[in-house]
């Protein structure tokens, strides 16, 4: 089992130990899936996980609030034993991240289904002109009488082809820029949505391009405030970016515990790998990452859980660092390997595909650098 020392910083409750050592069985038990049929297989995990209770930590009721620890610990734990695991319940929070934090009443009661597994969720923010920035958001959404009426495209949708349903981002004009979006709550079975493409990439997830042809919903569908969309998909970010970090962690501990054993085995002219000195002095260049990984992202955690109002300096840091730290481990990992570190199937070969979309997704590193510089003014 990975280090898991971390658990006695104070940054953790002991219901936060309880559920991590609870989940590290539940993961022992149902993970790994097969992901030759990642549509099939992400189904599969949504129901397991709900079955599990797990999904219920992804939505907030009315009053209530997300728990950062604990979904951080939830992706760190699923993402170390399955990354399409940690996929498939980081797009039940994600996907309906809006709704716990904005949502009418009649909108939350989606929540019970998602929370329960029943139901499948998707973020629908990004789009072929406007990735990393959303005020350059095209996707229009009019008023019909008391309806709305959805166009555009959205692109790299999570779940997309097989979520029931859908937060969408949408220009209602009411300024420009990001002070013209709002959020609409879209199902997936919608007049007028489509499919428009499956989008396959390096480490096999069910993604899509989107096309919204006069889409309409109904008046209650719009969530929070007109002209207000920007802030909700910024803070549903503000929540969720520092568990992307999490999910990084995963990843990096299980490299490190696969590049341990690796080095312990192999005995090169009679000796272990872990006997010599330029091992040694990777392993703790790993090891050191990890833990400065995990103390930021526990940190933004932490302040979130505490009360604060706003964590993007905190989040941006958590996000950015895990995530390039954890590529630089698995690296590692691979090189240690040798040969068998590249070979389909090795469990570092997986990880080295996984790691590669968390620098990128939910805010390119980039960005993240470029949050953290203004929040040093």
């Amino acid at each position: 089992m990975s280090d898991r020392s971390f658990l006695d910083w104070p940054f953790f409750d002991d219901r936060h130990r309880d559920l991590a050592a609870s989940l590290e069985a539940w993961c022992d038990r149902h993970l790994p899936v097969d992901h030759g049929d990642a549509d099939a297989a992400c189904r599969g995990l949504v129901a397991a996980l709900g079955a599990g209770g797990w999904l219920a930590h992804t939505g907030a009721g009315a009053g209530e609030r997300l728990d950062i620890r604990t979904l951080c610990l939830i992706r760190e734990t699923l993402a170390r034993h399955d990354g399409l695991a940690d996929f498939a319940f980081a797009m039940q929070g994600l996907g309906m991240g809006a709704v716990s934090l904005f949502g009418t009443e009649a909108q939350r009661g989606w929540l019970a289904r998602t929370r329960a597994g029943t139901a499948i969720a998707g973020f629908a923010l990004t789009e072929p002109g406007a990735g990393s920035d959303v005020a350059q958001t095209a996707t229009t959404a009019r008023r019909e009488g008391t309806d709305w009426v959805l166009e555009g495209e959205k692109t790299y949708i999570s779940n997309g082809g097989i979520a029931d349903l859908y937060v969408v981002i949408a220009r209602t004009g009411e300024g420009e820029g990001a002070k013209g979006l709002s959020a609409f709550l879209m199902p997936a079975e919608a007049p007028g949505l489509s499919v428009a493409e499956r989008i396959e990439v390096m480490a096999p997830h069910p993604l899509a391009r989107l096309r919204l042809d006069c889409v309409r919903l109904g008046e209650g569908a719009r969530i929070g405030a007109a002209g207000q969309g920007f802030k909700v998909a910024m803070t549903v970010l503000d929540h969720f970016r520092p568990t992307v970090g999490a999910a990084a962690l995963g990843f990096a501990r299980r490299a490190l515990d696969e590049a341990l054993a690796r080095v312990a085995r192999v005995r090169p002219g009679g000796g272990r790998l872990a006997d010599h000195q330029i091992v040694q002095g990777h392993l703790a260049d790993m090891a050191l990452k990890i833990d400065a990984a995990a103390l930021l992202v526990y940190r933004a955690a932490w302040a979130k859980d505490g009360g604060a109002a706003r964590i993007s300096r905190e989040a941006a840091m958590a996000k950015l660092y895990a995530t390039e730290a954890a590529q630089e481990v698995i690296d590692m990992a691979v090189q240690l390997h040798g040969g068998d570190g590249v070979r389909t199937g090795v469990a570092v070969e997986g990880l080295y595909r996984e790691i590669r979309a968390l620098r990128i997704y939910e805010g390119a590193s980039d960005v993240q650098r470029m949050v953290i510089a203004r929040g040093l003014a």
